[in-house]
């Protein structure tokens, strides 16, 4: 596919996967209005082989198809590294639901019924995360490395695979490090959700790269701040 513009001028080529007609029509339309390319895809099976063969900007995934659900399709994206952004549609509204779909490597999650101007701000936020970093395309700490441009973390000059949520989280503690940063405040700026801040998820994600340090290096990174949040410092103060 060719390059794209800006991510202010919105064109972008997106998949969309979903079974409602009136839904896939009005997204569609939306999209196609901003200046994007639209492919639609109305079940699970479809939406899956148009995902894992072609490149797009992104995928807007229904959660509830008629043959399958948008968990598998997302975890069968990130299975194979693709790190399109994803963006669930669904009438569900619970918070646990809200929670899985990001852990299965979604970046956002919008219920239904949804206005266009707020499903456009949504893609809007998503694709500033996800596309350029600006003229910066590396954050230093320490050991740790973040490539912005590939999306990878390097310790000691050895790549470390971590999914799209761990990325956004650890390169969002790096550009804010020695701040303490409450979840509240990591759950709108990485993930751009309103949830209830006293489930384990950020907790659950902080381990997962914590552990994935660990591993590789004796340097501590994230320090948990009780009841306040948390705080990436660079050891001995190295930092880019």
């Amino acid at each position: 596919m060719e390059e794209k513009e800006t991510v202010e001028n919105h064109e972008m080529d997106i998949l969309v996967v979903e079974d409602d007609p009136t839904v896939r029509t009005l997204v569609k339309a939306v999209l196609e209005h901003q200046g994007n390319s639209v492919f639609v895809a109305e079940t699970a099976v479809k939406g899956e082989e148009m995902a894992l063969e072609n490149n797009y900007d992104m995928i807007i995934l229904d959660l509830r198809l008629p043959d399958g659900n948008g968990y598998d399709i997302c975890s069968a994206i990130r299975d194979q590294e693709i790190k399109t952004p994803v963006l669930f549609l669904s009438a569900e509204h619970e918070t646990d639901v809200k929670i899985k779909c990001l852990k299965v490597g979604a970046d956002d999650y919008i219920t239904k019924p949804f206005n266009s101007d707020e499903l456009l701000a949504r893609i809007e936020a998503i694709a500033r995360r996800s596309s350029a970093q600006g003229a910066e395309k590396e954050i230093n700490c320490g050991d740790l490395k973040v490539d912005l441009i590939a999306r990878e973390m390097h310790i000691n000059g050895s790549e470390i695979q971590l999914t799209n949520n761990e990325f956004n989280l650890l390169v969002y503690l790096m550009r804010n490090r020695n701040r303490i940063i409450s979840q509240e405040e990591l759950a709108k700026n990485v993930w751009d959700i309103h949830f209830d801040t006293q489930t384990n998820y950020i907790n659950v994600y902080i381990s997962y790269i914590r552990k994935k340090i660990r591993e590789n290096t004796e340097e501590e990174f994230i320090e948990t701040v009780r009841k306040k949040g948390f705080v990436l410092r660079c050891p001995d103060g190295k930092k880019n």
